[in-house]
């Protein structure tokens, strides 16, 4: 199970009164997104080995599950549709771009040995 680290949280958005409060709060959580996102990366490289075939990286379907999920999610928590939604399309793109080379990785060919 991933532990998330991250320095302590100083403030909210409603406690904050300097740029400095801010700007360190909004690196702490780039940093929380970073470790979030790598753990989601790693969820790709387990489809890459599961899905039997490539045609299957890419399911539409799924995307669009995905993305509703999502703007559900953001609506309940005070998240704008209008970063939820692009955010989640960009990550969902490169997610199955990443997927692509991580399935190729894992069925390339050995190198013939000399």
């Amino acid at each position: 199970m991933t532990t998330y680290t991250s320095d302590p949280r100083r403030h909210t958005a409603d406690t904050a009164e300097s740029m400095a409060e801010v700007r360190y709060e909004i690196d702490r959580i780039d940093r929380l997104l970073v470790e979030i996102l790598a753990e989601r990366q790693s969820f790709m490289d387990a489809a890459a080995r599961i899905k039997g075939d490539r045609k299957v990286v890419h399911d539409r379907a799924r995307i669009e599950d995905v993305v509703a999920k999502v703007k559900a999610a953001a609506e309940a928590a005070g998240l704008s549709a209008a970063i939820a939604e692009p955010v989640w399309r960009t990550l969902i793109d490169r997610c199955i771009a990443y997927e692509f080379e991580s399935y190729d990785a894992l069925r390339a060919p050995l190198p013939a040995s000399s």
